[in-house]
């Protein structure tokens, strides 16, 4: 479990996330909800131990921090919203980076390093990619390169910052489609949504409000907290459920 207590982080003397508990199960589907600024992206970086907090973040019942950085690396793996790419490189070579955790700094590839690329690039169905060099990629072709460099690196717990970025609506269906198939496989997986919708199938959405947990549970019973939350939004019922959208203002 990936868990958190009595989180705070602070910055220029205020606190600008306080998340009191948060628990990350493996084969679970958490979505991340808020309006911008709300910490969403904050909290992500609290639990992968890049920002200085106080508090107490837990990984498999031992403290974060008792973990080296690559044991770590091979636990959490992580998708920034607008990562940097590395240049000069094709894409085979950027989704192999995802195994360095597994490696250290003198590894050698292995057959479970080939056999895990494989996964990766299937999962994040970029395999006609493979030989192209990055720079010549799309921003939604992009964006899943580096899915599955993080998906390489065959984590315990998947951390995602607005993953359908860039993304047209099929490869959004795509996506969200194998975030299931993953939360199935025993991963947990908490993802990062501007649009509330996308967060439908998870098990739990989380929706922050100037750094604070507003309210948690399933989609349908946020909806009264969503609006209130965005005066402009709207809530229309559907057969599959209600769906939030951007209303006339």
């Amino acid at each position: 479990m990936l868990k958190a207590s009595g989180l705070e982080v602070r910055r220029g003397g205020r606190s600008v996330l306080r998340v009191v508990a948060f628990a990350l199960r493996p084969g679970e589907w958490v979505a991340l909800l808020g309006p911008n600024g709300s910490g969403k992206s904050t909290l992500l970086l609290a639990l992968l131990g890049v920002l200085p907090v106080r508090g107490r973040v837990e990984l498999d019942g031992r403290p974060l921090f008792a973990y080296s950085s690559w044991a770590r690396g091979r636990r959490l793996a992580y998708l920034p919203q607008d990562g940097p790419v590395p240049e000069g490189m094709r894409v085979r070579e950027v989704v192999a980076l995802g195994r360095l955790p597994h490696q250290g700094l003198f590894g050698r590839w292995s057959r479970e390093d080939e056999e895990a690329l494989s996964w990766a690039l299937a999962a994040a169905r970029v395999e006609a990619l493979a030989d192209r060099w990055v720079h010549t990629l799309s921003g939604g072709e992009r964006q899943r390169v580096m899915l599955a460099r993080a998906l390489a690196a065959r984590p315990r717990y998947l951390l995602l910052d607005e993953p359908t970025n860039h993304l047209d609506l099929d490869h959004q269906a795509r996506l969200l489609g194998l975030l299931d198939r993953l939360r199935r496989e025993g991963i947990g997986i908490l993802s990062v949504f501007h649009d509330p919708n996308h967060a439908r199938d998870a098990d739990r959405a989380v929706l922050l409000e100037a750094g604070r947990v507003r309210a948690e549970g399933p989609l349908a019973a946020l909806v009264p907290e969503l609006l209130a939350v965005y005066p402009g939004a709207v809530a229309l019922a559907t057969p599959e459920g209600p769906v939030v959208l951007p209303g006339r203002r």
